[in-house]
Formats: structure tokens, sequence, C-alpha cells
């Protein structure tokens, strides 16, 4: 009998790791025989590397079907709980946990799947170290499963979730991060202990070794829309399809038909009148599958070499947008060496060809990669060409570095230009809450990226030397539970013209509070310098010297209520420091109850020298108001139905202060050239119900409604809140639009 019963026991013991994992969110100590478990999570924010005040375990188990990990998070009855209902990429401060995983353990390319207290997901690519993008949804298994002492989570990772290197003996190498987030307290705990504050983060999760498995997949994700335009009368039926063929972790195939641009995602409205482009991202899925491998970072902003917006965007023909006929994207890796190749091509005369390659390879602490990208514009007569070349290394614990090397070649009606670019940026933890940053950037004025990439200009050279500290032993009686300093000094010229474009001292604080929130504040000491944009490439204008502060705070749901307040004071223009502007925003939301919440609050703004440029070497000086209004609501009407209102508008009024010639040296000579007073008004207006029919397949009813409108009316007095009040009254487009697309796994 004795001997029976030690054979069974044996056999479960055995048996145990292969049995395939209920994710319920109850954590089955069965179920969890054989994994690793962690009880070692650390205090990350503030950063102190204390012990969990509230002990956290978690257990990870490399099975078949996935990476499993499951999480339990004590909450005891005195801390406040949220029970707020969020949509999936949430950013609400609620109650949550992460878990990060860099599948090829080599710091390049990580996935972060966090799962809120109440059930709801965000999941986010994660690159250079730190940069994270939510524009990726995965397909992921999770459950919670919550109690009076706290709560537990469980996640499955498939295998196919990223490309993956070739296994050697039967094991694979991953890199792991896990925590906890406390709403009401903002205080986050991890292991290992790490923090996405610092530059080394990515390459700084836990290696763990666990069984090679692969998994394959085929999914076919079909769509159809139809759209019913109500100011011209015209309905529109689409259909396309999203292809996704992943049949082990060394190939992954991704392909598009006729894909949708994206009605069901509405843009923020933004008033610009600057020379510099503004960025949108992109939550196209085939356009954030596997996206990660094409990440080539120029340093300045959102800056990339391949800006996915650009497919399907404004046509060349300036008559709306490019229709995409079909894209192609396919990634890989032999060893230690991933790949990528991206292909996508419009219909019609205006249509463009998109193509990039890319290619990494892995050497342990450092990384060579190159990309090449190529845009075929026919209706321009023109090509457009760009390779880069980047590293990234790891020289010690403390140290990251990387640089990169861009060439640009333009063919255009048979005139060819070449431009060349180069960035480096060093990032060293000196310990003890210090750290410091170098950073430089170089980019002719021959240098252009932006037929595929995104850069906001160029014909520049930069570089900044910055000193970091971190606080987080203050008096315990201290509101603040943290504070990080930035130290910074930057130059900035021009690179053509060699014109010292700005000299600047920069000091700001990002701090964690007791209570949750955030604050973030920020001033700006800038030389005097010139201003190379704004006549678009005639003379440049000479300003005096300005300065900027700008504070803002964020906090979680207290109660019925959560608040975002902001406020800005600065100077510049052609009085430089002798006329101040200002903004301030206050953004209210109030919860009706965890399901439903509405928001509503103003934005304000006053730009006493406001210089917008007419034409040639004419600019405009401006006093100017804007009014904007954002307000919705979000209710949650089950856990699969969301209807949702946005709406924004924006009413704007500048008075002329006088028209001015912008001469060769640099000065602004007074001139009676006719430059009027104008007013803007814009609306954008979404209320969209969306059905989730199964993961990842949805049913959206949305009714879109907005408007432009700019007058140049010299004489006419209307205030921006007449302005503001006028927007609703647009109604430039007025759409009606029911989708569904469902994935189907084959």
């Amino acid at each position: 009998m004795r001997i029976l019963r030690f054979a069974c026991a044996l056999l479960t013991l055995i048996a145990a790791p292969a049995l395939a994992i209920d994710i319920d969110g109850k954590i089955d100590p069965v179920e969890w025989q054989g994994a690793r478990h962690i009880t070692d999570f650390r205090q990350t924010q503030p950063l102190s590397g204390k012990p969990a005040q509230y002990p956290v375990e978690a257990w990870v188990l490399a099975t078949p079907q996935g990476l499993a990990v499951a999480i339990r998070v004590a909450q005891p009855a005195g801390v406040p709980r949220s029970q707020q209902q969020v949509q999936r990429d949430f950013r609400d401060q609620v109650d949550r946990i992460n878990v990060e995983v860099d599948f090829n353990g080599d710091g390049r390319t990580g996935f972060d799947f966090a799962v809120a207290s109440t059930g709801a997901v965000d999941d986010e690519v994660i690159t250079n170290e730190n940069n994270f993008n939510a524009d990726w949804d995965g397909l992921w298994q999770h459950a919670v499963a919550q109690d009076a002492q706290g709560w537990s989570v469980e996640v499955l990772i498939p295998w196919y979730t990223a490309p993956m290197q070739h296994a050697v003996g039967g094991k694979r190498t991953i890199g792991l991060y896990l925590d906890r987030v406390i709403a009401a307290t903002g205080e986050r705990v991890a292991w290992p202990a790490v923090s996405y504050t610092q530059p080394r983060y990515l390459s700084a999760f836990e290696r763990i070794e666990v069984p090679a498995y692969s998994q394959s997949l085929l999914a076919i994700k079909p769509y159809v829309s139809a759209l019913y335009d109500n100011v011209h009368g015209r309905s529109n039926l689409s259909k396309g399809a999203d292809i996704f063929w992943k049949p082990n972790g060394q190939f992954q195939l991704t392909a598009t038909l006729n894909p949708d641009f994206g009605q069901v995602e509405s843009d923020d409205l933004v008033v610009n009148f600057s020379a510099q482009e503004t960025f949108f991202s992109d939550k196209r899925p085939f356009f954030t599958e596997n996206q990660g491998i094409f990440d080539f970072s120029l340093l300045d902003d959102n800056s990339q070499l391949v800006y996915t917006r650009r497919v399907g965007g404004p046509a060349d023909d300036g008559n709306g947008a490019g229709d995409i006929a079909e894209a192609v994207k396919f990634n890989g890796s032999f060893g230690t060496t991933s790949y990528g190749v991206l292909a996508a091509d419009e219909r019609g005369s205006a249509g463009r060809t998109f193509g990039a390659a890319r290619v990494v390879h892995d050497f342990g602490d450092e990384s060579l990669g190159l990309l090449l990208t190529r845009v075929d514009h026919p209706f321009l007569d023109r090509d457009a060409t760009v390779l880069g070349i980047d590293q990234h290394w790891r020289p010690s614990a403390g140290l990251v570095m990387a640089a990169n090397v861009i060439g640009t070649r333009i063919d255009q009606s048979g005139r060819t230009t070449q431009g060349l670019g180069a960035t480096f940026i060093a990032n060293y933890d000196m310990g003890d809450g210090w750290r410091q940053q170098w950073l430089g950037m170089h980019f002719d004025d021959r240098f252009e990226v932006n037929d595929f990439g995104y850069l906001s200009r160029n014909n520049f050279d930069y570089a900044h030397w910055e000193l970091q500290k971190r606080v987080t032993d203050l008096p315990a009686d201290s509101r603040y539970a943290s504070h990080d300093w930035h130290f910074r000094l930057d130059g900035l010229d021009n690179d053509d013209r060699h014109l010292t474009l700005r000299r600047e001292l920069r000091i700001n604080r990002n701090s964690d509070l007791h209570d949750g929130s955030n604050e973030f504040a920020q001033v700006n000491i800038d030389s005097a310098g010139w201003d190379d944009l704004l006549t678009r490439g005639h003379n440049a204008l000479h300003l005096p010297p300005s300065i900027n502060t700008h504070w803002e705070h964020t906090g979680p749901r207290h109660g019925d209520w959560s608040y975002k307040t902001q406020a800005e004071f600065y100077t510049g223009g052609l009085g430089g420091n002798h006329e101040v502007g200002y903004d301030f925003k206050f953004i209210p939301t109030y919860f009706v109850s965890d399901n439903f919440s509405v928001y509503a609050g103003p934005y304000y703004e006053h730009t006493p020298d406001w210089l917008i440029w007419q034409h040639d070497n004419l600019i405009g000086r401006f006093n100017q108001h804007t009014l904007e209004l954002q307000s919705g609501f979000d209710w949650y009407a089950s856990e699969r139905q969301q209807l949702r209102l946005k709406l924004q508008a924006i009413g704007l009024d500048a008075r002329i202060r006088g028209a001015y010639e912008v001469a060769a040296n640099g000065a602004a000579i007074p001139s009676s050239a006719p430059v009027h007073d104008f007013r803007l008004r814009q609306l954008g207006v979404q209320l969209r119900y969306r059905f989730e029919l199964a993961p990842l397949s949805y049913l959206y009813v949305v009714y879109g409604r907005g408007g432009f409108a700019l007058d140049d009316m010299p004489g006419v007095v209307s205030g921006a809140p007449s302005q503001l009040g006028n927007a609703f009254s647009l109604r430039d487009d007025e759409q009606f639009l029911v989708k569904i697309d469902y994935r189907f796994g084959l």
C-alpha cells in the first residue's frame, strides 16, 4: 500500500508540468506544480528597493500552450481597491499587474501584458529599453479572481505572440519582468527591482530558461463596413481582410487586402500653423502586428524611419487619402539574426509603393542593424530611398549607448539629392539615484525621410547634457513619495546657415504623490536665437530670449471624481520676455458608477505675440485667444459592450497687431502689406458603440461629425467663446458607419 501511494505521488509530480492550466484567475496549487515561485518583489515606485509592503507572489510555468504566469497580490480592506471599468489599452490609474516578456532575451523587443483588477487589459510593445507603444493588440488569455484579502490574476501568453530566435539544446532564455500597482497610493513593486524610468530597463529583465516550445497560428480576420455620408447623400460598402500566418517562431507572415483605414478610431483635433507636421499613431492591426523589428528611432521626439501612417495617408494628387490595395509583412530569424520585410501598394495613378527591409544581429551586449526603405511616387516622378545603420551597446550594467547613421537619396524628375543624418545617445547610471545623459543629432539640409518616415524637421545640429537625480528618502509626513529631477543644457543650430537657433537651460521635476497622483513641473530658459522655419525657407527671423514654465497634475479616482489639471506661462515672439502668454486646462471626470463616467472641461490659451507666416518673408503678429471644450462619456454596459462619446470643439480668435517683413539680417521690419484678423472654428464628435463578438473580433456602430472653418474678415469682432459656440454648427462631414470584423483561427 505504501509503495502504491508513493507511485501515485510520483506520477502526479511527473505529469503536473504537462497539465493544461485553466485560466480562471483561481491559482490551483496542483495546476502550478513545478512552476517557478517568486516572492522577492521590491518597491520601484518610488524606486527605493524596499520589500513590498503588501505581499506579492508569482508563479511562472512554460507550457506547450504558452508562457503561463499567475500573480497573487494582497490588498487588505484598509487599502482602497479600484472597481472602475476601463477600456482596452487603458491609461487610467487603476489597480493592475504587468507581465512583460522579452522572448529572445536580448533586450531589443519586449511585450507588456497588463491586467486590471476588474479584468481589463492593456498590451504594448517595448523597444529602445523603455519606449512603450500601445497601438498593438495581442491575442492572449487572462482572468481575475477577487476576495476579501486581495486578488489573483492568471495569464497565458502563446508562443506565437512574437518572432523568436531558434532555440539551442531544447531550451530558450527569455527576459521576464513582473509588477503590481496600487491605484490608491501609486506604489509599484516589481521583480526584478528595475524601473522603466531607468535608462536600462528592458535589457535588465530577469533571464530565465524555459523549454523551447513552439506554436503555429493561421488566422484570417475579414471585415465588412457600410458607411453613409449624410452630407453628400452617398453610401459606400467596403470589405477586406487581414491574414496572420505563424508556422513557427522563426517565421511569421502578415498580409492585408483592402485594409480599413480606421474610421472607428478618432484622432484628436490639432490647430497647427507651424512648419512642422503633427504626428499621429496607428491602430490598424496589420501595421501594428510584429512591428517592433522596424523600430529605428532618430531620437527627435516621435521620429522614425518607418511611420506607417504614410501608407494610406494623403494621396500625392491631393485628392483625399491613398487607397491601399494590399500589403504584406514577414518577420523571422536565423540564429541570432532577426529580419523583417514590409511592402504595401496603393491603387490609382496617384498611388504609391512602399517597401522596407530590416535586419538586426545580436552579439550579446551589442547589436548591429540595418534598415532600407524605398517609396515610389509615380504621380510625382519621385523615388525616395533611405538606408540606416544602427548600433546598440551595453558595455556595463550602468551604461547604455546607441548610435546610428542614415543616408537618404531622392530621385525626382531627373534630379538626385543625397542627404546624411546621424544620432548618438549614452545613458549612464552612477548609482544612488544619479544619472547622466549625453545626446547628439546631425541632419543636413538635404536629409529627407518623410516619404516613409517621420522627422519634424531636418537641417539642424543638436546636443545636450543632462544630469538626473532621483529622490526617494523624503520625510514621512511629506505628501510626495518621490521626486525625479532633470537638469539639462542644450544647443540647437541650423546646419547649412550655421545659425544659433537656441541655447537652453531646462529644469524639470516629475513627482509621485502618496495619494497615487503624479505632478510634473518644468521651466525652460532660452537664449536669443534664430527661427529658420517660420518663413518656410526664406529669411530666418532673429528672436529675443524667452522663458517657458509648465505644470500639470494627474490624479486617480477618489470617490466619484478624478481630475487632470495643466497650467503654462510663456514668453516669446517679437517682444521676448516683455509679454506673457498662458494656457490652462482642467478636465474633471465624474463617475456615476464604476461602469459609467462623464468628463467635460475647458482649455484656454492666450498668446499675445503669435507669429504666423503669410507668404514669402511676410509674417503676421497676432494677439490670439483660444477656447476649447473636451467632453464625453464612457459607459460599459457589460463586459463586452462599450458606448463612448468623444467631443472636441475649438474656437480661436486672432487679432492682427502688425505685419512684418523678415529682412536678410533677421530683423522684423514693419510692413503695410494687408494682413487681417482671422477666426477659426473646429469640431469633432464621435459616438461609438462596440460589442466584442470574440477575442479581437468586434461589431462597431459609429456616428461621426466634424467640420473646420477659417474666416479672414477684417474689422469683425468675435471672440474665442463665440467661435467655440459657432463650432457646433459645423457639418462638413457627417457619417454613419457599421463595421464587423471577426478573427477566425484555423
